[in-house]
């Protein structure tokens, strides 16, 4: 496969990475002397800018080379989960973003300091800091797999690991040179490199078909699995075990997207930048609203593929033998299919969206680290001085964060052997800790109660609860494939079974409901 790229394509690499490192030192001319600057880009940042930013970090690799393979598998019911989406960003925008502006905080746990109690903020930053390793790990393991196909023309494990730490390495650099201040400007650009690489790969594979609009919906009408429509955007079931369902759309995706954009740190910290919590709110609403066709053209793109490797009737030319391996749908058309030139920007597009959740990540994690944990343990510390430990922390988190995803390559091989895709693995890796984050967050906004002790447990019990629903888990104590062989209705397999989102809006439940046991004493400073 390295083979097949064309020197126009190293060129329009190459040409990116410049952009890249051109951008960099554009936004570092402004010097990064305190804190509020590095982590919060002293709320400079616009509103727009921030909404994009939001979009770029949570699309990623994932989204560039998983939602294509979900739409090739499956259908679009996953779009159907940006209803949950936009609900929890009007729940962000009208409680979660004014209650973090009127603390004035540089991370959104510090809010919680005000409310439950220090130890409450600091293990609400220790579990963040431990879930944006699996996440953003996940993430990483997910964007060097273009990398390992472009460096090495195959998936064996020890080119993965190099892949890794190539990543690693262009991410921590770059996120050392501006701070967060950079990471979002990047992200404007490399999510207008993601959009443009998609909209570029629609054209060329819908060029390939000889089929008529009509015909190649008639196709997809009829061409899911026992003759379902690949088009069907709702699915109506009441199934639990079903991801994408309107149910679960409705409510897991509420509680997950309150997750995604309202507890972690990651995607939160954007909202803090900007100038006041109205910017910061329209930011947050911006960004879903932004995230919604985005994700659609990737999903058409999956339509797309799949007409053009499964129905080869439908092809102009000779047809094309599929890959073996649906990680590799995409990636195998834009290295083998592509006219030169667009595979580089294709592969640009994959690399942007790699390196943007790999950059906001080490950026939250070093913001976390620095303001909930360094600053108090070295309370005299110079605002110079904790910059400095700000960048050393950004590397230490990309040395984390790499060897995570190292452990990914293994830990993907088990969730594909239970029928999971590279979508699905990202979203139910995250679930871990938003759970208990998710419980603590809810009792200190909507509620007078919970404590620092109660937090705590609240934050343990999350994790716990996600941890014993993944089939994983129960598969090192017992044998799940003669258990289902014996009785496929067995309860533990139910739950095991369940869809991942309901799997944390259980677990978000328990934590809860062991946070609001705790009595408060403090002062709330909630929505109110």
């Amino acid at each position: 496969m390295p083979g097949s790229l064309a020197p126009l394509d190293w060129g329009v690499i190459l040409l990116y990475f410049a952009l890249l490192a051109a951008s960099g030192v554009w936004i570092n001319r402004r010097s990064q002397k305190t804190t509020d600057d590095y982590f919060r880009g002293g709320g400079r940042v616009p509103a727009w800018a921030a909404a994009v930013s939001v979009v770029a970090t949570s699309m990623s690799a994932a989204s560039f080379i998983g939602v294509p393979q979900q739409a090739y598998v499956g259908d679009l019911t996953y779009l159907s989960t940006n209803i949950g989406m936009v609900l929890a960003a009007i729940v962000i925008a009208f409680v979660f973003v004014p209650a973090f502006y009127r603390a004035r905080v540089q991370t959104i746990y510090a809010y919680l300091d005000t409310r439950l109690g220090e130890p409450a903020g600091r293990a609400a930053s220790l579990a963040f800091m431990v879930g944006r390793v699996l996440a953003s790990g996940a993430r990483i393991y997910i964007g060097a797999i273009p990398a390992s196909l472009v460096l090495f023309g195959d998936l064996a494990p020890g080119h993965l690991v190099v892949a890794i730490a190539v990543l690693s390495v262009v991410g921590v650099v770059y996120t050392l040179v501006g701070g967060v201040e950079s990471v979002i400007w990047s992200d404007v650009i490399q999510m207008a490199i993601l959009l443009g690489a998609c909209i570029a790969a629609i054209v060329v594979i819908a060029s390939r078909l000889n089929a008529g609009f009509g015909e190649a919906i008639d196709a997809l009408a009829s061409g899911g699995a026992g003759g379902a429509s690949k088009l069907t955007l709702f699915d109506l079931s009441l199934d639990p075990h079903a991801a994408f369902s309107l149910p679960a759309a409705f409510i897991g995706f509420t509680i997950m997207g309150i997750g995604s954009y309202g507890v972690d740190q990651d995607l939160a910290q954007r909202l803090l930048t900007c100038r006041d919590a109205k910017a910061g709110a329209r930011s947050i609403i911006g960004g879903i609203l932004i995230g919604i066709p985005s994700v659609a053209l990737f999903l058409v793109v999956g339509l797309l593929l799949f007409l053009f490797y499964q129905r080869p009737d439908l092809v102009a030319g000779e047809a094309v033998r599929p890959p073996d391996d649906s990680r590799q749908v995409f990636l195998a058309f834009i290295m083998d299919e592509m006219p030169a030139g667009l595979s580089g920007l294709m592969l640009a597009g994959l690399f942007a969206a790699g390196l943007s959740s790999l950059n906001s990540a080490i950026n939250a994690m070093s913001s976390t680290f620095i303001n909930d944990f360094y600053r108090r343990a070295r309370p005299g510390a110079s605002e110079a001085a904790l910059v400095r430990a700000g960048r050393v922390a950004v590397a230490a988190w990309g040395v984390v964060l790499g060897l995570f995803a190292c452990g990914c390559v293994w830990l993907y091989g088990r969730h594909a052997g239970e029928g999971g895709t590279l979508l699905t693995f990202a979203l139910t890796v995250m679930t871990f800790a938003y759970a208990g984050l998710i419980g603590v967050f809810f009792t200190a906004l909507f509620t007078k109660r919970g404590n620092g002790a109660s937090a705590i447990a609240a934050l343990i019990v999350g994790f716990i609860a996600v941890g014993l629903m993944q089939p994983m888990f129960w598969g090192f104590v017992v044998d799940l494939d003669a258990r289902r062989a014996a009785d496929p209705g067995d309860a533990l397999l139910w739950v095991l079974d369940l869809a991942f989102v309901w799997k944390l809006t259980i677990a978000s439940g328990l934590s809860f409901g062991v946070c609001v046991v705790g009595k408060s004493g403090m002062t709330t400073h909630g929505a109110g």
